[in-house]
């Protein structure tokens, strides 16, 4: 038992659905969306490694998109497919804070990333004759470092500020993963500086991302040859906006669930997808390796 006013050492987590009879059904559908995530990712991951055509700037980055989708579905979907398996989804205080940071530093490094994708095609489609001077690996590894840097300043920052507060006894969270806001309902201390923090810092590592990705598309005329890459930067800051930048008030937690969804488990799984599928070279890579294991 923990005394009403003290902090919990644990958490136990609500799930996605309360509905026994869908428990099942959903255990395999998200376990079948994490098999084809993992599949895609890893497989996209080879090729990029295998071809020597595909080590660029523009593949270094698609191969790092692809590695944070990786660890960023990995630390959400296992977690989230025990709940639909157990009795009681219990992950303790320090648990639960890992899958926090973790989920923050790959989410926000994910927001970067796409942005420095986006000014990899910029340059790609208006400065084609000086594309390998200005996208040159003196100039690639600062901005991945630049990417993992402000993940890891926006993770420490959102782990800090939730680790300064007390839980009540009520340590049921209404969620299948650790989250800020569902856990900023069970404090039992003022969260004045928490909601600022999270309003300021989603509405920078939201907007800074989507501007620079929409100018770099808009001047270089790219939304027709970028489409898709468009539908899952949408997917991807529209749902996180929908979740973070509103209210908690206004947004019932059940849609807060759903909007989770999209940018925990839809955007990885769509990202191999889009980048394989609709790109010449990676068919190309994917022919080449396939022909060199049949011959062989």
């Amino acid at each position: 038992k923990v005394a009403e006013n003290s902090s919990v050492t644990e958490f136990i987590l609500e799930g996605l659905t309360n509905h026994q009879e869908l428990q099942i059904p959903l255990f395999f559908l998200f376990l079948g969306f994490y098999v084809v995530t993992v599949v895609g990712i890893l497989s996209l991951i080879t090729l990029t490694g295998l071809n020597s055509h595909l080590h660029t700037p523009t593949y270094f980055f698609l191969y790092n998109l692809s590695f944070i989708d990786f660890c960023y579905s990995t630390v959400i979907t296992p977690k989230m497919l025990m709940s639909f398996v157990s009795t009681k989804n219990v992950i303790s205080y320090a648990g639960c804070m890992t899958q926090l940071f973790f989920f923050t530093f790959f989410a926000v490094s994910e927001s970067f990333i796409l942005s420095a994708m986006a000014y990899d095609c910029y340059v790609t489609i208006c400065n084609p004759p000086v594309y390998t001077a200005t996208m040159s690996p003196q100039v690639c590894l600062p901005i991945l470092l630049g990417v993992y840097v402000m993940g890891f300043a926006r993770a420490m920052a959102h782990t800090a500020c939730m680790g300064r507060l007390t839980f009540c006894a009520n340590n049921l969270v209404d969620h299948f993963r650790c989250d800020i806001l569902p856990h900023l309902e069970r404090s039992c201390t003022s969260t004045y500086v928490n909601e600022p923090v999270v309003f300021v810092v989603v509405g920078i590592d939201i907007g800074v991302p989507t501007a620079t990705i929409f100018i770099s598309y808009g001047r270089s005329k790219a939304f027709s040859t970028c489409g898709s890459h468009i539908i899952a930067v949408s997917l991807f800051f529209g749902s996180g906006a929908f979740m973070y930048l509103k209210p908690s008030s206004l947004l019932p937690m059940n849609l807060g669930k759903v909007s989770s969804l999209f940018y925990t488990i839809v955007v990885p799984i769509l990202n191999p997808l889009i980048y394989s599928l609709r790109n010449k070279d990676i068919k190309i890579a994917m022919k080449k390796t396939l022909s060199k294991k049949s011959f062989s």
